[in-house]
């Protein structure tokens, strides 16, 4: 367990940087104003992977940080104010591409077996993609339209 939180720290302190710097280039917010949120996300984040860990059943830790950082961020919870003030410095897009930087190494090392996938597969992600992308614009022209947006 502790070689688990360490891996988990390194890589969450890795995160950290990355999306500091990410927030600082892309979003003009300097490092030491955003430095306290990004703190505060990694302990939500390591909360939320040791409740996945101890905690018995089979719920993912994702679900577990999500619920750890609503709790935390309820107007009622004590310290609400300093949490959702400071985490407000960093913005989800700086977030976001670490994460997905990940993710893409991450594909790329198993690249043999996605090429096993087939042609096929690449054709259905696409109509996936195209289908999303068409459903989410079809069901936003309808509420901009009954809201008399548009």
């Amino acid at each position: 367990m502790l070689k688990n939180i360490q891996e988990w720290v390194l890589l969450l302190g890795i995160f950290g940087i990355v999306a500091l710097l990410g927030n600082w280039i892309g979003y003009d917010i300097m490092v030491m104003d955003a430095v306290p949120g990004m703190l505060l996300l990694i302990a939500i984040c390591l909360a939320g992977l040791l409740l996945g860990k101890i905690m018995p059943g089979n719920i993912p830790s994702v679900a577990y940080v999500a619920i750890v950082g609503v709790l935390l961020s309820m107007p009622w919870i004590p310290g609400s104010d300093f949490i959702v003030t400071y985490t407000n410095e960093v913005n989800l897009l700086a977030l976001a591409t670490p994460i997905l930087a990940y993710a893409g190494i991450a594909i790329g090392r198993s690249w043999t077996d996605f090429v096993k996938l087939g042609w096929r597969s690449i054709v259905v992600a696409m109509f996936v993609m195209v289908g999303t992308f068409l459903g989410s614009a079809l069901i936003a022209e309808m509420i901009l339209r009954f809201q008399g947006i548009i």
